[in-house]
């Protein structure tokens, strides 16, 4: 309802002079309005005002508390219990939640490390609404009385990967474990790059028809998919082109062939497609569905639309003949018949056998005195036609106890791999056994003499900026993506990290010669000793600046083993960027200030943190190759706000001069100060950060430059240590 003037409106025609709804509905936001300017919301995306939970809850806590033998049978009833409102195949939900879970881990990539089923962003935009989440939706909404009984103690994200993997379990699939530990977000990831296309399943993502460069870091095929379109490339049926993207979509996952393989077999072992119907009698996603829908979206409002009638991939049919049993009806189907194409009820290509035995042909998922045809997709035919994935099939086919197993470990990994190391797993169903994919650190000492650590660090010659570029260079690798890298480890020793051309190698090997041997004089690791040179760098800087403090260190970080370490994985996480030592490898299509953003987003960094950590590690002369850009001092190495009293002094202009530099020159000389970067003078240009770079500036809030600078260091350090929390 429009608000009433009081007697005759003054607006021409009588409009209301308020704009209702503003950016979110009819208003242009301000990326709209200036396309150019650099949108800091990525670094907000889970502010603490979107969360709904009690200031100092912890879900880690809370789930320590939960009744899992209880949880357990209370889901496994509900799995074999219908519900009219959405039936279930065969009387079992096990279907609909392994793909629910599935589709949920399944959207991770390991070239950034986001997606995959950690937070519960299943429950928001764009991945709610996904053409290939089609009708998920219900079973979150028949997961909620579980959700309402055990409240605060069980997280979606962890719920929702329960759900499929008891689902597994009821079907007769002994699983290798599972882990609590997963905390929800509470709002849509929308800053989350999913892809350039502006349409659902549009086909650009590739370039040129090699089908072999996929645009980084996504990890399907097509916008709205989670792997591969299942009737084929571009859905056009050639078993063998589907071959092609299968193995780019699953290595992206981090998968190998094998598992590939096990993880396609074992994902069609059990429930079926559903294409039974006309898709154009679809209504809307959940977010575009009316507000009588309540968030249920895809509902078919022609007609009965659920039970046999249901249509969701357009494919319809079971692949096996038993589809709530886990066994080895999958590869029998395979190695049985021959297949054909045919089209489904509601016209989307699929595969079915060729003069199939009754006794192969799955029941009706309603009534069981009618018998259908199975079928396959065209990712089940690459099964058997891709020489490679033929030969791991015909193995499985023949050592269903070896199938079984492999697929145990690869749902492991796919329900898991997001959730970093073992530190992070909580409940009674963690493995014992440590699997490389985890990156595995062994335990460090505690018990050395932190004082004698500190005093030789500080007289072994080393530089402050050679102590703080080492350090950060070993923390700089960690990502909230899915909380792999960090200093723990000091794999920063190791291949491939000791050879990466952002850290230095040359400088990196003569510094490490001397911590390593500091490192094994006084008992401690190498790991914590390279992060304590880096802080008492920090003290040393700080108190030449005036401002006397003590570094907090916390010790027990450990040295991982070149055994522990699958160097091969460590490849997505080299630098080829970093901004806060103003360096950036070759050219590079998005802006360096981009580039920065996506760094600090990526280590859960706030952008208050990244103006004050740029700030001082500039006047900290940590810079790549030692280079000048942005060293806005005379006082090299000591902890001063220099560079943005620099950056926000008027009597100073800034001059491109070309390949993204600029000199800063004095106003009325025209003498040159210094040199700067994108990344340096976004901090003057941008109106948030200059606000940030403003306050740093102020006489009065040197002291609190230090501290600040202080307390985002330590969070960087200390990023990976998942045993403090």
């Amino acid at each position: 309802m429009c608000c009433l003037w009081e007697g005759e409106s003054r607006m021409a025609g009588g409009t209301c002079p308020i704009v209702h709804g503003g950016n979110t509905t009819v208003g242009r936001s301000n990326v709209e309005w200036w396309p150019q300017a650099l949108n800091l919301d990525i670094l907000h995306q889970h502010d603490a005002k979107t969360n709904p939970m009690d200031p100092g809850f912890s879900y880690r806590e809370a789930v320590r508390r939960l009744d899992v033998a209880q949880l357990k049978r209370d889901l496994l009833a509900l799995l074999t219990t219908s519900q009219p409102w959405w039936p279930a195949d065969w009387g079992h939900y096990g279907g609909l939640m392994i793909r629910m879970a599935w589709h949920a881990a399944g959207s991770y990539r390991i070239a950034d490390g986001r997606g995959g089923a950690g937070t519960g962003n299943q429950r928001f935009a764009p991945l709610n609404a996904w053409p290939d989440n089609v009708n998920l939706d219900k079973a979150r909404r028949l997961l909620w009385p579980i959700k309402k009984k055990y409240g605060n103690q069980i997280s979606w994200a962890d719920l929702i990967i329960l759900a499929g993997t008891l689902a597994y379990e009821s079907m007769g699939l002994k699983t290798f474990g599972f882990a609590f530990g997963r905390e929800d977000i509470w709002h849509s990831e929308k800053d989350i790059n999913w892809g350039a296309e502006k349409q659902w399943l549009a086909e650009n993502r590739y370039e040129g028809k090699s089908r072999e460069v996929m645009d980084n870091p996504l990890a399907a095929v097509q916008m709205g998919l989670i792997y591969v379109n299942p009737e084929g490339v571009n859905g056009q049926p050639d078993p063998l082109r589907t071959a092609q993207d299968v193995r780019v979509t699953f290595a992206r996952m981090a998968m190998d062939d094998e598992e590939t393989v096990a993880l396609t077999a074992g994902g069609h072992t059990v429930g079926k497609c559903h294409g039974n119907g006309d898709p154009k009698h679809l209504g809307a996603d959940p977010e575009a569905a009316d507000l009588e829908d309540q968030g249920l979206g895809w509902l078919n409002k022609t007609g009965r639309g659920v039970g046999r009638n249901t249509v969701t991939s357009g494919i319809e049919g079971a692949w096996t003949p038993h589809p709530t049993r886990w066994d080895g009806g999958y590869f029998h189907m395979l190695f049985t018949y021959d297949w054909v194409l045919s089209k489904s009820p509601a016209g989307a290509w699929q595969w079915e056998p060729v003069n199939v035995r009754e006794e192969d042909r799955p029941t009706d998922v309603e009534d069981p005195s009618i018998h259908c045809t199975p079928i396959m997709t065209d990712a089940d035919m690459a099964m058997i036609k891709d020489p490679v994935y033929r030969a791991i099939s015909e193995r499985f086919y023949q050592d269903p106890d070896y199938f079984a197993d492999v697929f145990a470990r690869a749902w492991f990994k796919l329900t898991h791999r997001d959730m970093g190391p073992k530190a992070r797993y909580l409940g009674p169903d963690v493995p014992a056994e440590d699997l490389i994919w985890q990156d595995p650190v062994p335990a460090g000492p505690t018990d050395y003499d932190i004082p004698a650590v500190k005093a030789r660090i500080a007289a072994s010659g080393l530089g402050i900026a050679e102590r703080v570029a080492t350090a950060w260079d070993s923390a700089r690798t960690f990502r909230g993506s899915d909380m792999r890298g960090g200093g723990n480890g000091a794999r920063l020793r190791l291949a491939p990290q000791k050879d990466w051309e952002g850290n230095e190698p040359a400088r990196l090997a003569k510094v490490l010669s001397v911590l390593e041997s500091i490192a094994a004089d006084t008992g401690a690791s190498l790991a914590d000793v390279i992060v304590l040179a880096g802080c008492v760098a920090v003290e040393e800087a700080a108190r030449a600046a005036g401002v006397p403090l003590e570094v907090p260190f916390a010790p027990g970080r450990g040295d991982a083993t070149e055994a522990q370490t699958d160097a091969p994985s460590f490849a997505v996480l080299e630098p080829v960027h970093d901004g806060y030592r103003n360096w950036l490898k070759g050219e590079t299509a998005p802006r360096p200030e981009e580039l920065l953003l996506e760094r600090t987003q990526l280590m859960g960094l706030t952008a208050r943190e990244m103006t004050v950590l740029v700030g001082g590690l500039r006047v900290l002369g940590a810079n790549h190759g030692g280079r000048r850009h942005g060293v806005f001092t005379t006082r090299d190495g000591v902890l001063t706000p220099d560079f943005f009293v620099t950056l926000t002094d008027m009597s100073l202009t800034w001059v491109p001069v070309g390949h993204g530099l600029y000199e800063v020159r004095d106003r009325a000389s025209g003498a040159v100060h210094a040199t700067a970067t994108r990344v340096d003078l976004v901090f003057g240009a941008n109106a948030v950060l200059r606000a940030y770079a403003e306050v740093y500036a102020q006489d009065d809030n040197r002291e609190k430059f230090v501290r600040d600078f202080v307390a985002a260091w330590v969070k960087v350090m200390n990023a990976d240590r998942f045993d403090l929390t």
